[in-house]
């Protein structure tokens, strides 16, 4: 290679590729709902004894999970995948999947004398895992079509009414919530974010517009706790659920649904734009939310399967201790310590398992399924 190679000369035409800038906003929203997920699941134990926890325990499903399947869309590519990129399927995805079943099989036999290792049934939180192995696959199939976003609505509410789709590989609850998925890619497909300045306008009044609708939905959970218990509302935040179970065989099933699914976006985006847009001292843990996600249901296991978080009262102490700690528990699994310890576990690099070894190196592999390590 030559000198002028080397060195273009000033004023050429040559373009210096450079690195993309990171949007913090999104690193911030990514660490904002991780700690939802970790809320949710540290106060459900509270709800059998407290209407308030349980309305709060509403509040939080109703969006938490949405919100989280928009922003991985938002980071998710439609294109047909490169080497590299199916390689991550396989390092990303499955193998920790496989990791963690395998933890859970042992913590269960370990605690509860019991052993029922079954790769087709995600244990606790890890059905997560599969649905973005999934979304990956079905979404370079829906960007091939005219209206991607009215498919994957059609598929998401229409897989409610065949009992046969099941919690067998998470894909009731995945088809189910596909349509998130595919919104948040197509918002950056469309580039709309930028052309709406949906990140840099934030007037006051939107901002008031957010809280709004955020305390209406607290104040309509509070108010018809009892509705909404009857007709097991909950259970249908989890988009797991056939509508034969939830609605009997009710045509208009699918109706409810819809309208959930409207609530879980306007809800998500009063939530997103109450979120900081510039960094702040987490804003960098925003980019290990797998960490949060795979490791924080093993912290909350004891509390949940032991008892102490049943009884507890007044609930106004204890609701918010256990929220506060909850909070506590994200922070530290995002933590660099805790980081170097289980980088093995999740982010595993298992060069034997491919005729090509260097698809698991080079820094560019460094990634989540959730895309939190690629810019903007």
């Amino acid at each position: 290679m030559s000198s002028a190679e080397l060195h273009p000369p000033t004023g050429s035409t040559a373009t210096i590729a450079r690195p993309r800038r990171r949007v913090p906003f999104w690193d911030n929203a990514r660490f904002a709902c991780v700690i939802l997920v970790v809320i949710g699941h540290g106060t459900q134990r509270l709800i059998y004894d407290s209407d308030i926890s349980y309305a709060f325990y509403l509040w939080v499903y109703a969006f938490h999970m949405p919100a989280f399947a928009i922003i991985s869309g938002y980071f998710s590519k439609a294109s047909s995948p490169t080497r590299r990129q199916m390689a991550r399927v396989i390092t990303d995805i499955l193998v920790p999947y496989v990791i963690f079943e395998g933890l859970w099989t042992l913590t269960k036999l370990l605690v509860e004398g019991r052993a029922d290792p079954n790769l087709t049934q995600p244990s606790w939180t890890l059905w997560f895992l599969l649905a973005l192995g999934i979304f990956r696959l079905v979404l370079p199939y829906l960007a091939l079509l005219r209206w991607p976003l009215a498919w994957a609505l059609a598929i998401s509410i229409g897989v409610g009414y065949l009992d046969n789709v099941n919690s067998t590989f998470s894909l009731s609850r995945t088809l189910g919530l596909l349509f998130f998925f595919t919104l948040g890619w197509w918002l950056r497909e469309r580039d709309v974010v930028r052309r709406l300045r949906l990140i840099d306008f934030r007037p006051w009044w939107l901002r008031a517009a957010g809280v709004l609708v955020l305390s209406a939905w607290a104040f309509v959970c509070w108010r018809w706790l009892a509705t909404w218990d009857a007709v097991d509302l909950r259970f249908w935040f989890f988009y797991d659920d056939s509508y034969s179970d939830l609605a009997g065989d009710q045509w208009w099933a699918g109706g409810i649904r819809l309208g959930l699914m409207a609530l879980a976006i306007l809800l998500s985006a009063s939530f997103f734009v109450l979120l900081p847009r510039r960094t702040q001292w987490w804003t960098t843990l925003g980019q290990y939310t797998m960490y949060v996600y795979l490791l924080h249901s093993f912290v909350l296991y004891p509390f949940r399967e032991s008892g102490v978080l049943r009884g507890l009262d007044p609930t106004w102490i204890w609701l918010p201790l256990i929220t506060l700690l909850a909070v506590a528990i994200a922070f530290l699994l995002a933590s660099r310590p805790v980081r170097r310890l289980f980088r093995p576990l999740i982010e595993p690099r298992p060069r034997w398992m491919f005729a090509d070894p260097t698809l698991t190196s080079g820094a560019d592999h460094r990634s989540d399924p959730t895309g939190s390590r690629r810019s903007r």
